[in-house]
């Protein structure tokens, strides 16, 4: 059964009511989306681009999207505007008439500041920016908070790489690399979570983020990321037991190239004798005459348990040089790369050990899955979009929400602007000449476009 796209229906149940409950005289409205807190002091935007190109650009809507709605929603037990969607079709053709202004995508934010507004641009259709807000939300905070988290492990990785390598700049692309795909909810997540992701790195396994990004926001050279092969434990185990040696050996055969770079997953039976015993004796004079470098991965125990016993094995089997840093580095042809059990804090966790006991950020990679893409949601970052102006009778009434029970809800009010003041953006009353909301949207058409090199090269000004 295939279940077709309406931009009507992609909204609340209760939403289809809302027309009715404005006062009198109501001819415009707008609202903003922002984020509230939560938990990181900073929101790296990133995403609208994308929802505007998929969802609300052109001619958002039809006349079978309209019948196909009212007929839904009065079985659902909502009333329905019918008069309202025929009047935007019949005036703008299916454009929706609003006007987005936003920060530039792969602005890094603090929290409680505005980062896009929304405004109705014809007075029969007021209630939109309101209607909106699901497919709005839903399409921003989801892309904006894997940006953010993935921006802040960044930093993290940066702080370690900083201390201990040599070009810490050229190394961070590559440190933490996407494995999310199998581990969320949709496709179209994949798609989201994994381009949003990219902003901040260039190596991903989940190929629907990576087509994703090259399709909505576009890259020099066309590839918004790379992977290289690698193993998985089907591949090794189908050697069996006896045949691990032969199994690594294959790797080494069809992917050991000058200057190519292959992952083996090694801990299939023994981790432990694969190191000490297959990589750097048996296989090492073949590893090192390909001119390849092998990235050998664990997956399981505890990871920095186990990261630090691996490099001890092969400093003990291979040698480390120092580095300009004073820290030690494997030979170029060996690396290592976590991915199972990696989030923040054990990232954290593995890059300080390491630390202490002399080696470098050099040493590593990381893979990340399920936290990367799928252990964020809307109150990571305590995601909001709230009305704060509407026009009756001609003057513009400011409005807001202010729970007794949690301030922390408490809504900002009236024309919004964003600015820089002292070096620090601050949400003030707008308009403002100075103001860094920019112009993205305009009654169905896209008014300003970002690559991604400009969002990466944006995100990067909070870093270097």
């Amino acid at each position: 059964m295939f279940v077709r796209k309406n931009l009507i229906l992609n909204t609340d149940s209760y939403k289809a009511s809302h027309f009715l409950q404005y006062p009198p005289g109501a001819t415009a409205s707008s609202s903003y989306l922002s984020s509230r807190g939560g938990r990181y002091g900073s929101t790296l935007f990133f995403g609208l681009q994308a929802l505007l190109k998929e969802t609300l650009a052109g001619e958002a809507f039809s006349r079978e999207d309209i019948d196909e709605a009212e007929a839904f929603l009065v079985a659902h037990g909502e009333p329905f505007n019918r008069a309202g969607w025929e009047g935007i079709l019949a005036r703008q053709g299916g454009a929706l008439p609003i006007r987005i202004r936003a920060v530039p995508e792969g602005t890094v934010v603090p929290v409680h500041n505005v980062l896009m507004t929304v405004e109705s641009t014809d007075p029969e259709a007021f209630w939109l920016p309101s209607y909106l807000e699901t497919a709005i939300l839903r399409g921003c905070w989801y892309p904006t908070t894997v940006a953010t988290q993935s921006f802040h492990i960044k930093k993290r990785i940066l702080e370690y790489l900083g201390a201990t390598a040599n070009d810490a700049r050229a190394e961070l692309p590559f440190k933490l690399h996407d494995f999310g795909c199998r581990g969320v909810s949709s496709l179209e997540s994949a798609g989201l979570g994994g381009m949003a992701h990219l902003v901040n790195f260039q190596g991903s396994d989940t190929i629907e983020g990576v087509r994703y990004a090259n399709a909505f926001y576009g890259v020099k050279g066309g590839m918004a990321a790379f992977s290289i092969p690698a193993a998985e434990h089907s591949t090794i185990t189908s050697w069996g037991r006896e045949g691990e040696l032969a199994a690594y050996r294959n790797m080494v055969e069809n992917f050991g190239k000058p200057g190519a770079i292959f992952a083996c997953v090694s801990d299939s039976y023994d981790i432990w004798n694969a190191v000490e015993n297959l990589w750097t004796d048996e296989l090492r004079q073949d590893v090192e005459a390909s001119g390849a470098t092998v990235v050998i991965r664990p997956d399981s125990g505890h990871p920095a348990t186990v990261v630090l016993k691996l490099l001890q094995i092969l400093e003990r089997k291979l040698g480390m040089e120092t580095n300009l840093r004073g820290y030690k580095v494997l030979p170029k042809n060996f690396r290592l790369i976590q991915g199972d059990g990696v989030d923040e804090d054990s990232i954290a966790e593995i890059l300080s050990t390491m630390k202490a006991h002399g080696y470098s950020a050099s040493n590593i990679a990381f893979g990340m899955g399920g936290a990367l893409l799928q252990r964020v949601d809307r109150d990571t970052q305590k995601f909001a979009f709230k009305c704060s102006e509407v026009t009756i009778d001609g003057r513009d009434v400011p409005v807001f929400k202010d729970p007794v029970t949690d301030s922390g809800k408490r809504s900002l009010s009236g024309k919004l602007a964003l600015v820089l003041e002292d070096g620090k953006l601050k949400t003030v009353a707008g308009p403002r000449k100075d103001d860094l909301l920019v112009p993205v949207f305009e009654n169905g058409k896209i008014l300003r476009e970002y690559s991604l090199d400009e969002v990466r090269a944006n995100s990067e000004r909070e870093l270097f």
